[in-house]
Formats: structure tokens, C-alpha cells, sequence
């Protein structure tokens, strides 16, 4: 049913945490399923230096929320805003078709968390 690496990503999650003052945090939910991701960035200049998740919910959105870390850190703001649902899900291997709405979680908390970076930043202004 889920490919080695979203197991992999499900039993060794990568970045997993929380952080004191981030500069960005963005939380989503499925009230479907009950998914909560909430992830966590640190940027320095205009590059995530570090990122952090806490989900509550299924092994794929677990695995979803670990990939989608290791996928944005060391990236640019922007490069981080074009990751989209289908990429976090390519990147694992894929997931079955009743589980594609957890990789939809993963990239909307990642662009809610850069969305309250910019909001804080334009706040400084």
C-alpha cells in the first residue's frame, strides 16, 4: 500500500518539533480525516536555515510532513512557494489515491508558514 519511502519517512520522521520565535508558522487541517500539520521556519535573508513539523494524524501525513522539511530546507522563500501537493507526493514514491489529500496538507502548511513570514515582515516595514 505506501511505498519504502513514505514508511521510511513514517517510522524515522526527519525535523520533527517545534521551535521557539520562528519566523513563520503555518497550520492546516483536515476536518474529514482530523490531519492537523503544523510547520515551523527559520529564515535567514530570504533562505529557510531551518525547518520543524508536529502533525497529528495518519502515516502519510506524518511522512508528507517529513518530506515537505527536507524538501524545503536550504531553499530560497520562492523556491519554497512553487513546491506543490503532487511534488511532495512524487517525492515520496507516491501515495494511494485515499491518502493524496495528506500530501495537500503538508504543501499548504508549508505556504501558510512562508505567508506568516511575509506577513510579519511587511508588519516591520
Amino acid at each position: 500500500m505506501y511505498t519504502e519511502k513514505v514508511m521510511d519517512h513514517f517510522n524515522n520522521p526527519r525535523n520533527v518539533g517545534e521551535m521557539e520565535n520562528p519566523d513563520g508558522v503555518g497550520e492546516v487541517g483536515n476536518a474529514k480525516c482530523g490531519d492537523i500539520m503544523r510547520i515551523y521556519l527559520d529564515i535567514e535573508g530570504d533562505i529557510i536555515k531551518d525547518v520543524k513539523f508536529k502533525t497529528f494524524g495518519c502515516g502519510a501525513a506524518v511522512a508528507t510532513s517529513s518530506m515537505v522539511t527536507e524538501m524545503v530546507k536550504g531553499k530560497t522563500i520562492d523556491e519554497a512557494m512553487v513546491i506543490s501537493n503532487a511534488a511532495v507526493a512524487e517525492a515520496l514514491g507516491g501515495l494511494p489515491e485515499t491518502k493524496m489529500h495528506c500530501s495537500n496538507l503538508a504543501a499548504d502548511a508549508l505556504h501558510k508558514a512562508i505567508g506568516n513570514y511575509r506577513d510579519k515582515q511587511q508588519t516591520k516595514e
